[in-house]
């Protein structure tokens, strides 16, 4: 497989690597393993990562998966659109007590980033890729994204234990993978449903259930979290708007400020200007529901 990967930070807790797979085929590559706990933080595209037959995770930019230490695994790209991401590894001092398995089953862990994470790990990629690096603010940021990350990872009250409800999560995670290979496309719940191989109402409600938000926000969250890339990297608005699938400029952006509490334009300025500390606060404040 094409993949790539480049050091962008070094300390003793934390590392950063830009990892990027292009040129990629559907199928899984070859049994892969870390030495150390690893949070995968899509940037763009979307992966899967198997770790035993009939049992993945599917990666977005909505999403953070774990990959831990001495644990073998495989990774596939659904659609071969390859992907972008963010690694953090780190090491024992910040592995919360959760990610140890009891019963060493179930798929590996993944989980629904809050809004603050996904533009937290957006911004910390644009300062990695700048020209002056506060090593400070990178090692302190990184590690309050790992938290963030691991804490969206913990089992919720209604956490897989029933051989129904684990079916329900691989029917989900069909779902996921259908979405991120073409977010802007004019999906509905009877064409999700079906990839689920669920009845339209029990879709919805197993939905929301396992992943604590309706079908309809996630897919819009999944458009429009797709774009913070394209918002950062300076391209016209209107054309990132009607590549996320949105009719108008308007309409992304009421989106938009409605999920992440800001304009894409008011993201772009401050990341310029760097006032990430200001728009820190605009985001982690914009709590609740998200759409």
């Amino acid at each position: 497989m094409g993949i790539t990967r480049q050091r962008l930070f070094e300390s003793d807790k934390l590392q950063i690597d830009f990892v990027e797979a292009r040129n990629v085929a559907e199928k899984c590559g070859d049994i892969e393993q870390q030495y150390h706990n690893v949070v995968v933080l899509p940037l763009s595209g979307v992966f899967s990562k198997h770790d035993a037959p009939n049992r993945h995770v599917i990666g977005t930019p909505s999403h953070a998966v774990l990959i831990a230490a001495y644990a073998p695994y495989r990774l596939g790209f659904p659609g071969a659109i390859g992907d972008r991401a963010l690694a953090l590894r780190f090491n024992n001092t910040l592995a919360p007590d959760h990610l140890d398995r009891p019963d060493g089953k179930g798929p590996a862990p993944s989980g629904l980033l809050p809004v603050e994470a996904m533009v937290l790990r957006n911004l910390l990629h644009a300062r990695l890729a700048g020209d002056e690096v506060d090593e400070f603010e990178i090692e302190a940021r990184g590690i309050d994204l790992v938290d963030m990350s691991l804490g969206a990872m913990r089992p919720r009250d209604s956490a897989v234990r029933h051989a129904s409800e684990e079916r329900w999560r691989r029917a989900l995670e069909r779902v996921k993978e259908a979405v991120a290979v073409c977010p802007a496309d004019k999906w509905n719940v009877e064409m999700l449903a079906r990839i689920a191989g669920l009845s339209p109402f029990h879709f919805c409600r197993v939905f929301r259930r396992v992943t604590g938000t309706s079908i309809y926000d996630y897919v819009l969250r999944e458009r429009l979290v797709s774009s913070l890339d394209a918002i950062l990297d300076g391209k016209n608005l209107t054309t990132v708007a009607l590549d996320a699938g949105f009719v108008s400029h308007s309409h992304f952006t009421a989106r938009f400020r409605r999920l992440f509490g800001c304009t894409p334009t008011a993201i772009r300025r401050h990341v310029r200007t760097e006032q990430l500390a200001e728009l820190s606060k605009i985001v982690t404040a914009r709590r609740g529901p998200a759409i």
